[in-house]
């Protein structure tokens, strides 16, 4: 699959944009199996109204992981892909997460680490720890971007995840993410499964995933320092059938983080992304007697 490189920054505020865009798994295939990259879009509209340059804003995002996953709808995976960028709304953070550092109106909340640390559900701080903005927003325009992509987002995901329990009686959320080289170090892992430490999903999903990965030379790495985010936390029951594991893929394997675009190992790692999404697929059909 060729890489698409977009434009980053809308100036037109009036531009249509989807908050999201869902792609079904192709039958027969189809199966209680979902895909969600939360952060890997990059459309940023005018009203953002951002300080900071190009690539300061871009800093957070989870580079190209949407054509990384492409693959899944042929392997029973339904895709739910993002097309907001990270830094306008956070799509892994609870709702409530908001920033009293910027936004002047905040309402009177207990802000989580990550909120105070500047990475709440509308960003303070790029990925390098630049501010993002000369000024404090609104909580009329935080509402506004909750109304416009974080709400239809997580109620699309809900829908999912709810026909996708009542159908086959179990379903299944891998969350999809990057990280960058720097948040393990030079010799950390290549890939990160993150099980909220074995309570998220069935512990054969982690295991699975993890020999898959293996098979692939990929070093894997459990829970640290990525255990799960927001939509894992949510959506990680499985006593009610709702599995949920989260995947870090370090970028060293396929993006250049200083010129953002692909690297010299692109080709190889969207290769092995795919063998291993062919092969949960197989397992997850098995897993619900469909082969």
């Amino acid at each position: 699959m060729a890489f698409n490189s977009s434009s980053v920054v809308d100036t037109d505020p009036n531009a249509p944009h989807v908050a999201f865009e869902i792609t079904q798994a192709r039958p027969p295939a189809a199966s209680g199996l979902i895909f969600a990259s939360p952060h890997s879009g990059n459309f940023y509209p005018a009203d953002m109204d951002c300080a900071a340059d190009r690539a300061t804003v871009r800093s957070v995002e989870d580079a190209a992981m949407d054509q990384l996953i492409a693959s899944g709808p042929e392997h029973g995976a339904t895709l739910l892909i993002a097309r907001y960028g990270r830094a306008y709304v956070d799509l892994n953070r609870a709702e409530t997460d908001l920033d009293p550092a910027l936004i002047g109106d905040c309402p009177s909340l207990e802000p989580s680490p990550k909120t105070l640390a500047g990475y709440g559900v509308l960003h303070r701080l790029a990925g390098d720890r630049q501010p993002l903005y000369q000024r404090r927003l609104t909580l009329a325009e935080a509402n506004g971007r909750l109304d416009r992509v974080y709400r239809p987002y997580h109620d699309a995901l809900a829908g999912l995840m709810t026909q996708a329990k009542d159908q086959y009686g179990q379903a299944l959320l891998i969350d999809w993410h990057s990280m960058p080289q720097r948040a393990t170090g030079a010799n950390g892992p290549d890939i990160i499964l993150g099980d909220r430490h074995g309570t998220s999903c069935d512990v054969f999903w982690t295991r699975t995933l993890r020999a898959l990965c293996e098979a692939q030379g990929w070093r894997v790495g459990l829970n640290r320092p990525y255990a799960g985010g927001y939509a894992t936390q949510k959506w990680g029951h499985p006593e009610e059938g709702l599995h949920a594991l989260q995947i870090e893929v370090n970028r060293r394997l396929y993006w250049d983080e200083i010129n953002h675009q692909p690297a010299i190992g692109w080709k190889r790692c969207h290769t092995a992304l795919k063998r291993v999404i062919a092969e949960l697929g197989h397992i997850h059909a098995q897993r619900l007697g469909r082969e």
